[in-house]
């Protein structure tokens, strides 16, 4: 008696309740943990509605340290709310119409969901998020960096991306400041030879920016 007992019962990993087995939850037989049907019912409807998936729209595992198995539509839908399935249904068309061209305003205040909708070939990168009204690069998915192209902003420091430090970077260029080749400290010479000596003592050629020795002298870049 006590063996069929046990058999006819499954232990569950989410609420850790014993559960008799036709209430439990069987992923196509793939997966090694044990659920109730109201726990992964309870667990996918948060997940969709918090569009929080994985891969092509689907939802993970609950069990723990699970990167194995996700949950599909189809082996859930026979046992979920309809409203639930509604808006995991949407999520997949969204996803298999958006596919790569969908993504986030960055403005963190913002997020708004985009579509990439540019012509192919055709390379657009200054563009205005239609929801908060302000500029990014429609290149890098960053807020606008004026005056510093694609390249040369991917090229820079994360330290060195934020809108002060590109305005600072920009006024540079302006007055044609130098930068110090080792601590990176903007220069002005307003006078004088072209033999910089920097305040973290690193000496450099102000014309070509290379450290300063004998030959440079004569160097007649300024």
């Amino acid at each position: 008696m006590g063996s069929s007992s046990s058999s006819s019962h499954c232990f569950c990993e989410i609420c850790t309740e014993k559960k008799p087995t036709e209430e439990m939850f069987n992923n196509n037989n793939s997966c090694v943990y044990s659920f109730c049907s109201d726990c992964i019912i309870k667990h996918i409807t948060i997940k969709v509605q918090h569009n929080n998936f994985i891969n092509n729209n689907e939802v993970s595992c609950p069990g723990v340290d699970c990167v194995d198995h996700v949950l599909e539509l189809e082996a859930c839908s026979s046992f979920l709310p309809k409203e639930v399935i509604e808006k995991w249904n949407e999520a997949l068309c969204e996803y298999s119409i958006l596919g790569s061209n969908k993504f986030y305003c960055p403005f963190k205040d913002c997020s708004a969901t985009l579509i990439d909708d540019g012509d192919e070939g055709e390379v657009i990168r200054q563009s205005e998020c239609p929801i908060c009204h302000r500029l990014f690069c429609a290149r890098c998915y960053v807020p606008w960096h004026s005056g510093v192209d694609c390249e040369e902003f991917q090229r820079m420091n994360e330290d060195e991306r934020g809108r002060e430090d590109l305005m600072v970077k920009e006024l540079a260029e302006e007055k044609k400041w130098k930068r110090c080749p080792r601590c990176k400290y903007y220069v002005e010479k307003t006078e004088g030879c072209l033999h910089i000596t920097c305040r973290c003592s690193f000496q450099f050629c102000y014309g070509c920016g290379l450290e300063w020795n004998q030959t440079h002298a004569s160097c007649k870049r300024n």
